[in-house]
Order: C-alpha cells, then structure tokens, then sequence
C-alpha cells in the first residue's frame, strides 16, 4: 500500500472530541453520565435565525457563493466587530470560514512556512497545537501556571518575542481556563508588542461577548491602534449565538491576510453555503437578547462550579470571568487512589472519574497544562449540579 504523507504523522485527533466521544458511547450503552468535556453552549439561537434559513432555502440559487463571504454577511460581521470597538474595517479587511477551526488552519498556511516559529501561552486550546505541528511549524509555548493566573505576563511575552517568532497566537477570553484580561493586563502586553514589528498577532476572541462581572472585553489593537497592520482578530457564531452546528467562522484582518485567507478558501471549500450565510447574517443584525440572557446564565453557573470546587482541600481554581469552562489544578490526587486504582496523573483521573462516577471531563494535558482538567459548565442546571456533586464526593473517597 502506498504511504501518507509525512504531515499526517504529526496530525492527531482532536483530544476533546475522542473524550466526548467516549462519553456518548458510555451512555448510549445505558450508563448515567454527565458530559463536561465539550465546549458547546448548549442553547439555540432565536426564531429569526432560522426564520431567515428557511427563507434562503426557499429562495436558494444552487449557485456558488463568494470566496470571502456574501457581502450581506461581510456587513454583518463589521457592524459586529464595530459594536465591540474594533474599527475602520472595510470589506477587503474581511473573510469567512467553516467556523473559526478552519479560520485558524487557514491562517496557519498563509503566516507560517515549515520550520517558522509559533508563540502561544499554555494552557492552550487543543487545536493550536495540533495545526502548528500539521503545518510543520515550531511551537514556542509560554507556561503559565495556576499561580499567576493562568495568564500571560508582559515580561513572559517579550522574552518569546526576541526570538521573532513569525506569529503570536493570544486567546481572550481563555479557553479552558475561563479566564479574561483586564484592560490593563492587555495594554501591558500590547506595550510589548509594538516593539516587535516582525511578528503577526492572530487574537482568537470567540467568546467575546461572554465576559462577567463588569471586567469587559479588550483587544490589543484598541489600545494601540498601531498594532493594526498586523493584528488578525479571528471570532465565530459558534459560543455567542448557539450555532457551533452552522460552521461560521471570520477574520478581521490586514488586506493581505484577509486576501490570502480568500485564495484558501476558493481551494478549500469554494464558499460557505446560501442558507447559512443567511442565518449568518440574521444572527449578526437581529435581537441580542438570547446571547445576554445566555451570559447572566452562565455567570451564575460558573458561581455554582467554583463554590463547589474551591471547598474540596488542596484543589485551586483561578477564579474564572468569561466563556463556560473553569480548569482546576487537581494535582493534590496525584499519588492517591479510588477504589484500588491508584492515580498518578490528570489522564488516570480523568479516567476513573468517568468509570467510577460517570463524569467526563477533559484532562489538562490536552490543553498544555498536565496538573488540571477542564469542566465545560454550559451542560442544564441539573447535570451540572449533579456532576459537580459526584466530583466533590470522588475527592472524598480518595484514599
């Protein structure tokens, strides 16, 4: 048989899908099981989205569609970011993808030649990882601990920036660690940033809109406008709307990024579909009345998992202030066992809470930080407390 290609060696499947996956079999089978394992936040968008679906399936041309995206969708996608203070975007600034994953692996093969140099901080989303290594680039990762935070530190940023990596990759708000920058801690690393004129700065903001107590949303590029020929401010449908299904995903970037994301796209995937687009746009221009009432949801979901977290001796939670996940440091079950299995990392934990307790959760090595988990809290007031029940009373078996 002939060979694969080399790249798919470095290729893996996705760390939280093969969990999630394993929990739906589990429960397919009959078992009990509560799912913390996938970020999805578990709610629908409004009538009006499908609404305009319906419409444009009605009325669908069969034709191909834009390379960059319709303009209708294009509009809608800058009247959003302008609402979020990002501004003097046009629509050659502009392109879509099939969610912001094929964003993100687009922008890899436009920014990064085999061998070029990725800076990201741990812990990091799965994927990052995963596209570096199947582009072939070297991945500079940025520790940062559950003792600061789990956030980048300017000093931290500029000693990756002097070995000019070709791209630095900042999520804000986190996932998984839940956790948003101030205004301030972002003006930091902005500072840093303007004396580094050769690196690209990709900010993959997705959960933008989902940011609790009144810390608000920052971007680098609004504290130094300089930095806007080369900051790639990348978002999705996905988390602020209940669409993660629909497969929409944007940048808002340099002409020439925006450009060569386009080209990629006419060899990837043409366009995205009529219907979606519509959707697209009626997600984008129509009510914001399900996303804020989600956010308040989940501000208090998040009250409810940390309360819970933080009283089980030695566990450290960051307190988390955006998205839908908390990423506890667990490291205190290190060496103990349940139930005769002894566990001695976040993978052994993980997996014997499943059997024993019929909880899924998603080890921290999977997202660069191998002392933690990641809980996706979105899941209905009664899995949730269910859940967080069983993950309190499997600390206490502990032996």
């Amino acid at each position: 048989m002939p060979k694969l290609a080399t790249r798919m060696g470095r290729a893996k499947p996705s760390a939280i899908m093969v969990i999630a996956e394993k929990a739906k079999r589990l429960k397919a089978e009959g078992r009990d099981i509560v799912s913390f394992s996938i970020g999805v936040p578990n709610f629908l968008p409004g009538e009006h989205v499908y609404a305009a679906a319906r419409e444009a399936l009605a009325k669908d041309s069969g034709q191909y569609g834009s390379n960059r995206g319709t303009d209708a969708l294009v509009d809608a996608f800058l009247q959003h970011i302008e609402a979020l203070g990002l501004t003097g975007y046009g629509r050659a600034n502009v392109s879509t993808g099939v969610g912001a994953k094929h964003v993100l692996y687009n922008l890899a093969e436009a920014l990064l030649d085999e061998g070029d140099e990725i800076a990201f901080p741990a812990p990091y989303w799965t994927s990052y990882l995963d596209i570096a290594e199947i582009v072939g680039a070297r991945v500079n990762i940025l520790p940062c601990p559950p003792e600061q935070n789990y956030k980048l530190t300017p000093a931290q940023l500029d000693e990756a920036l002097q070995r000019k990596p070709r791209v630095f990759l900042f999520n804000n708000p986190s996932n998984p660690t839940g956790m948003v920058y101030t205004r301030d801690e972002v003006a930091a690393l902005a500072d840093v940033l303007v004396n580094y004129p050769d690196t690209w700065i990709v900010t993959d903001d997705i959960y933008n809109t989902m940011v609790f107590d009144g810390v608000g949303y920052h971007n680098v590029v609004q504290l130094r406008p300089e930095l806007k020929d080369r900051v790639i401010f990348t978002d999705s449908l996905s988390k602020t709307y209940g669409m993660p299904g629909w497969r929409v995903g944007f940048i808002a970037a340099p002409e020439a990024v925006a450009k060569a994301v386009t080209t990629l796209n006419s060899n990837h995937i043409t366009s995205l579909p009529e219907v979606v687009s519509a959707a697209a746009v009626a997600a984008l221009t129509g009510p914001q009345d399900i996303p804020a009432a989600r956010c308040k949801e989940f501000a208090t979901k998040r009250d409810r998992v940390h309360k819970a977290l933080v009283s089980i001796p030695g566990v450290v939670c960051p307190y988390p202030q955006g998205a839908f996940y908390a990423f506890p440091d667990i490291s205190v079950a290190f060496g103990k066992t349940h139930d005769g299995v002894k566990i001695t990392s976040d993978v052994d934990f993980c997996a014997q809470l499943l059997d024993a307790k019929g909880v899924a959760c998603v080890p921290g090595s999977a997202f660069g930080e191998p002392r933690a988990l990641r809980i996706s809290y979105s899941c209905p007031d009664e899995a949730l407390d269910k859940g967080m029940a069983r993950i309190v009373e499997f600390f206490a078996e502990l032996s």
